[in-house]
């Protein structure tokens, strides 16, 4: 079959292929025209020593429609009254507030398998997007089969896309004409480590008309029924917090502002409830479940890409402690990769850590691997895939290679990778 053909083929690229498709110098050359003087190149890459990896993955291109198809199917099952009521009876309270909107930049990262991708994780704040799209336009062709792969990455179109996303968020919640003044606001951002991603997003606002500031969550004030920066009010707010439910003190302007729709904030806490919860693993992998939804039969056949995951209890923590090699556990409120363990990793004292609650277990599914050269010798890098999407449309795809239980940036010849489709 062809597409065996094309697995076979990426197969022995990933494994053989050791080019450098990254133009390396017009990389850094684009990112010091963007982000200015203001941002020295030179000490924003010297922290961010591993961010890029100049090495490309291959991936047959049916695969991305695959991993597009999980996406649609659990995007189809998060529209149900029966999985809502489900997923909010452990969220927050503010999740149960309905801003309208579906929120921006939704991250959805996958192991490529032999049995087909598999849902790892879901991200409503999924960092990394302009990088990569910066990365896929300093890509060059080192042979035929990257300049083919090169040409179908179809990411030109990438800009545009943002710009209608944002417009459909500030329509979808009621607003007419365009918003004017935009936030794009973490804690410290200038501490962050995919901070020059957010200049790369406030200068793309900028180029089209807005104003855009980046700025500490915590400088912003709610007063009139108006969010305000300094003392200009703020129409959107591009939230790039891991204060997914907005409880932290220095957030409670933004938490007003938003309960209040006196700015579009996007992505909003009802987002993260619905689906960047670890627990909703539990539920998208449940078949019996989703068939007591009458979940149609395409839906249940693309879901079979989220492995099964489960709540760790005590009573079933002595046969998960048993059979803990097969699972991964994660925190169900967690981010980043933090506290997330493999489970032939685990010591007693952690594991009795997860078992005091808060955790699911879910099943392992190996990531694939990634052949690079460092120094003259061959080295093993895993690898994932994000798909970053809106509304079940892909805006962008990229891999992050790396080294050791998650994905990390700590990684020699590891980083966001450029993802070529065969």
């Amino acid at each position: 079959m062809i597409i065996d053909g094309l697995q076979n083929v990426s197969r022995r690229l990933n494994q053989e292929c050791f080019c450098i498709t990254i133009d390396r110098a017009s990389l850094l050359q684009g990112l010091a025209s963007e982000l200015g003087d203001v941002h020295p190149i030179t000490e924003l890459m010297g922290a961010r020593p591993h961010l890029f990896s100049g090495t490309p993955v291959f991936l047959p291109a049916s695969e991305i429609d695959e991993m597009l198809r999980i996406v649609r199917g659990i995007e189809a099952v998060a529209a149900l009254p029966a999985y809502r009521e489900t997923v909010l009876s452990w969220a927050p309270d503010i999740a149960r507030y309905e801003p309208g909107s579906l929120g921006v930049f939704m991250g959805y990262d996958f192991h490529l398998t032999d049995d087909g991708p598999k849902l790892i994780e879901v991200n409503t704040n999924a960092g990394g997007a302009f990088l990569n799209a910066r990365l896929v336009r300093a890509q060059s062709a080192c042979c035929t089969e990257v300049d083919l792969a090169r040409r179908r990455s179809g990411e030109e179109a990438f800009e545009s896309a943002v710009l209608r996303m944002f417009e459909n968020e500030w329509h979808a919640q009621g607003r007419p004409g365009m918003p004017r003044r935009f936030a794009i606001v973490d804690d410290q951002p200038q501490q962050q480590y995919l901070y020059p991603e957010m200049v790369l997003a406030q200068r793309l606002l900028e180029r089209h008309g807005f104003e855009a500031h980046v700025a500490d969550a915590g400088q912003l004030r709610y007063e009139s029924g108006q969010l305000l920066l300094g003392d200009a009010p703020i129409d959107v707010v591009y939230n790039r917090l891991v204060d997914f439910a907005l409880e932290r003190p220095e957030h409670a302007a933004l938490r007003a502002a938003y309960l209040n729709a006196a700015a579009v904030v996007t992505p909003h806490p009802r987002a993260h409830a619905l689906f960047a919860d670890k627990r909703n693993l539990t539920v998208l992998s449940d078949e019996h479940l989703l068939r007591s939804w009458q979940v149609s039969t395409e839906t249940l056949a693309a879901l079979k890409g989220v492995p099964r995951a489960i709540h760790v209890t005590g009573d079933n923590a002595p046969q998960l402690w048993q059979s803990r090699k097969d699972w991964f556990f994660k925190p169900a409120t967690g981010y980043g990769s933090k506290a997330v363990y493999r489970g032939d990793k685990l010591t007693k004292g952690v594991w009795s850590e997860i078992v005091r609650g808060g955790y699911i277990a879910q099943q392992f599914a190996a990531p694939s691997e990634r052949t690079i050269r460092i120094d003259g010798e061959q080295q093993t890098r895993k690898v994932d895939v994000r798909l970053y999407t809106y509304d079940g449309r892909i805006l962008l795809t990229a891999a992050r290679i790396y080294q050791g239980q998650t994905t990390n940036f700590r990684t020699p010849g590891g980083g966001f990778a450029p993802l070529l489709a065969l």
